[in-house]
């Protein structure tokens, strides 16, 4: 995020897309409503129409896939109606040209019949957006789990560069993330092409730095996603995984491929809280302590760092992850030894400029345990706020313009409908953790497909009916759900179970810049049984 969570009380707009923020994220939601309470405006943008759309000024239900389409239609609105910060534009921002030239196609005619909405609700969001003083985008995985993902952020960021709302309180681009410390590993470099403070691994200086703090020889090429590493498993290229606290038997797509490829790689290792299915095809097991059996940090969403403690003795066998790692490195000729994490903290601040003034001292001393919010470069420095004050961190904010692209499946004859999927209040992620508890499983036990009414009339189907649903990759067997929350033609499935689940449906095609699969739409089709 580019701004905090408690910002959100102070901001004139909120324009939601792409988040069922009740459901995956209830506390920020609560900051939501305490806003629109203080007299905020709201839009929302998302194929279901999700609870927060009870709440908004403009509630935008728009096609699957089309988000790219969307926003670029509500910049051709700005600009054609003088709406846009011109002062910023021209003290703060570069390329604004190529974006002006290429949203004069994106009317509102063109971008409602893209979208399936109403070309009057597009240019009321846009003006309600455009004259907001201080307006902040929050978006999640409908944004980005798609093949067109990169350039939906970008449209986003353009339009918050359009209207001068980065580098403001209460303003802002705010990505939502959707497990407890994604944002933490990736400011690890947990990702392909980045070292920790996403410095770049292609960058010979970068790589001379990290080979004199580490005292070894890196390699300056970029890795692999997950879905190309289980592509280079499936053709022999990658004979070794190390799976640690993550289920793709659940959470990636084309989950029959997923199998396939985990049982026919040479040597599996998971190490996990609990024996989940994926875990239960390793051939090694290796059992991590959870958050209350260990100390260590999270860095959350909004970019804050937090201390967590000890409270319990882990069962068993099982140890902090850092332990694991470091004995298995040690093992393998790697000598260097931690004595407890702090020591691994303070190299994370020696060679990671946006953590250089975080320490576990420092976080003690935060009694109230809100931690310290990177960018925090030295040891007297109190975090930052919210970024790209005064200036954009690169200098100027580029402008990126990008056209509309479909989703890589579209409707036809086979398979009519459009699939999404997503989270539900009751679980998280693969249910590993929330799928053990009782009271949650019986308020949400199984798996389910929410379907139109129009389209249930169509098939013939009925509430509670279960179904067969198809897709290119696969079938599943689950219940109807008939609900409007969905649009006609459009269906959602919860991804969390493992009977039922929709990534057995889902499409693995990669968004070419990050990576990331399409799982947000595919095309299937409903069966009676």
């Amino acid at each position: 995020m580019t701004n905090s969570i408690k910002e959100i009380e102070g901001t004139d707009l909120m324009f939601v897309t792409g988040s069922n923020t009740t459901e995956n994220h209830p506390v920020i939601a609560t900051k939501m409503r305490r806003a629109i309470k203080k007299g905020a405006k709201l839009i929302v943008a998302d194929p279901r129409k999700i609870e927060l759309a009870d709440d908004a000024d403009v509630f935008l239900q728009i096609r699957p896939g089309t988000n790219t389409a969307l926003f670029n239609g509500l910049m051709h609105v700005i600009i054609k109606e003088g709406l846009e910060d011109k002062n910023y534009i021209e003290n703060r921002c570069e390329n604004y040209e190529a974006l002006k030239e290429l949203v004069k196609d994106y009317t509102p005619e063109k971008v409602a019949e893209i979208c399936n909405i109403n070309s009057k609700d597009l240019i009321k969001a846009a003006k309600l957006y455009a004259k907001a003083n201080k307006a902040s985008i929050f978006y999640a995985m409908g944004i980005t789990q798609h093949t067109t993902g990169t350039y939906s952020v970008m449209a986003i960021a353009n339009l918050a560069n359009l209207c001068g709302n980065i580098g403001i309180e209460s303003g802002g681009v705010n990505p939502l993330r959707g497990q407890n410390n994604v944002q933490g590993a990736c400011d690890m470099g947990a990702l392909p092409n980045v070292y920790p403070g996403y410095q770049k691994v292609e960058d010979s200086e970068v790589n001379k730095k990290f080979e004199k703090a580490w005292e070894s020889k890196l390699s300056d090429k970029v890795g692999l996603t997950i879905p190309e590493m289980l592509d280079s498993a499936d053709n022999g290229d990658v004979r070794f995984l190390y799976v640690m606290g993550e289920n793709p038997m659940i959470s990636d797509p084309d989950t029959n491929h997923v199998e396939k490829v985990l049982n026919e790689t040479e040597f599996l290792v998971v190490q996990d809280i609990f024996l989940t299915e994926t875990a239960e095809l390793a051939d090694v097991v290796l059992p991590a302590a959870a958050f209350a059996e260990k100390d260590g940090t999270f860095t959350n969403t909004e970019r804050r760092i937090q201390r967590i403690r000890k409270a319990i003795d882990a069962p068993g066998e099982a140890k902090p992850d850092w332990l694991i790692i470091m004995e298995i490195m040690n093992s393998i000729g790697y000598d260097k030894k931690y004595n407890n994490p702090a020591e691994v903290m303070e190299e994370i601040a020696s060679v990671t400029p946006q953590y250089g003034g975080i320490s576990y001292d420092r976080l003690a001393l935060k009694v109230d345990g809100l931690g310290l919010q990177w960018p925090c470069p030295t040891n007297t420095h109190q975090g930052t706020k919210y970024l790209h004050k005064g200036n954009h961190a690169r200098g100027k904010g580029l402008f990126l313009p990008h056209d509309h692209s479909d989703s890589k499946e579209l409707p036809d004859k086979e398979f009519p409908l459009i699939m999404t999927n997503g989270r539900v209040l009751y679980h998280y992620h693969t249910r590993s953790m929330t799928g053990r508890v009782k009271g949650l499983n019986e308020k949400a036990p199984e798996s389910y497909i929410e379907v139109n009414p129009s389209t249930a009339s169509k098939l013939n189907i009925v509430n509670n009916e279960k179904v067969k649903v198809i897709s290119r990759r696969g079938e599943i067997k689950t219940k109807v759900k008939i609900t409007d929350i969905v649009a006609p033609n459009v269906v959602f499935i919860p991804f969390h179970y493992k009977e039922g689940s929709a990534n057995v449906l889902t499409n693995p095609a990669l968004d070419k810049i990050a990576k990331i699969p399409e799982y947000k739409s595919c095309t299937v089709r409903i069966e009676k049984l």
